[in-house]
């Protein structure tokens, strides 16, 4: 899937694609936890971390602080939850392309639904995410 989405450059719109580097890109995570949910992947079909060129690295990292930035100003959580899942042991759903997960956290918010009554409650849809996103990369 996140190959699909590297190689479609013509449809970022449709697929939620915020910003391209050069080794790296920014997009919406179609399934979020909660809005404002992003994805920082590389371009390159990556497994494991341990053996990503520093450049790849270095640029997910970069993008990584620069989408916090974004988030911090459009929606100002006072919180954010940042990490990675390594294979399926870890809970990776797409464990054979590295990716970061972003997001932004509120005291009270609905995150946890979806651990005990495995449902998800998003109170934006996809679209208007992207929509106050997008300008600001």
């Amino acid at each position: 899937m996140f190959c699909r989405l590297a190689r479609d450059t013509e449809n970022d719109e449709t697929n939620f694609v915020l910003h391209r580097g050069t080794n790296a890109f920014v997009a919406l995570n179609l399934y979020p936890y909660i809005p404002g949910h992003l994805l920082v992947m590389p371009y390159q079909h990556l497994g494991d971390l341990g053996s990503t060129a520093k450049e790849v690295t270095d640029e997910l990292m970069d993008l990584t602080k620069r989408s916090e930035g974004v988030l911090r100003k459009v929606y100002s959580p006072p919180g954010f939850n940042i990490g990675m899942n390594l294979g399926v042991a870890a809970g990776a759903g797409i464990a054979g392309h590295i990716h970061l997960h972003i997001l932004p956290r509120w005291s009270g918010d609905t995150n946890f639904m979806t651990s005990i009554a495995d449902t998800r409650v998003i109170p934006e849809s996809l679209e208007t995410t992207y929509s106050r996103l997008r300008g600001q990369f």
